[in-house]
């Protein structure tokens, strides 16, 4: 499991299935940011924090998506563990993400 990849995971918060972007891996734990593609609906407030997947069909997506930002998630490592991974961010996307966040940390 690597920074950037993405998977498909059962999310307990919602208890539904969702896509995940990896940012980070603990011997118990994995840091995730949702992925969306629900953004129309949501308040201009959230949508602030919402990242637009550019390249979305490079990175295994079936959809225009969107990263949702405003909150780091926690799973046990067993969720994502032997799961295939769908894709990945492109570096472009990549860089871009790293734009996003080291602006809203500006503005926060």
């Amino acid at each position: 499991m690597n920074p950037f990849d993405i998977y498909i995971a059962f999310v307990s918060w919602e208890s539904k299935m969702r896509p995940v972007l990896v940012l980070e891996q603990t011997e118990m734990l994995v840091y995730v940011f949702n992925i969306t593609t629900q953004y129309e609906n949501k308040s201009d407030k959230i949508r602030a924090n919402f990242f637009k997947i550019q390249d979305w069909q490079q990175a295994g997506l079936d959809k225009q998506s969107y990263i949702d930002t405003n909150s780091i998630r926690d799973l046990p490592l067993q969720v994502l563990a032997g799961k295939p991974i769908i894709g990945k961010l492109t570096d472009c996307d990549v860089q871009r993400l790293g734009e996003f966040l080291s602006k809203r940390g500006e503005t926060t």
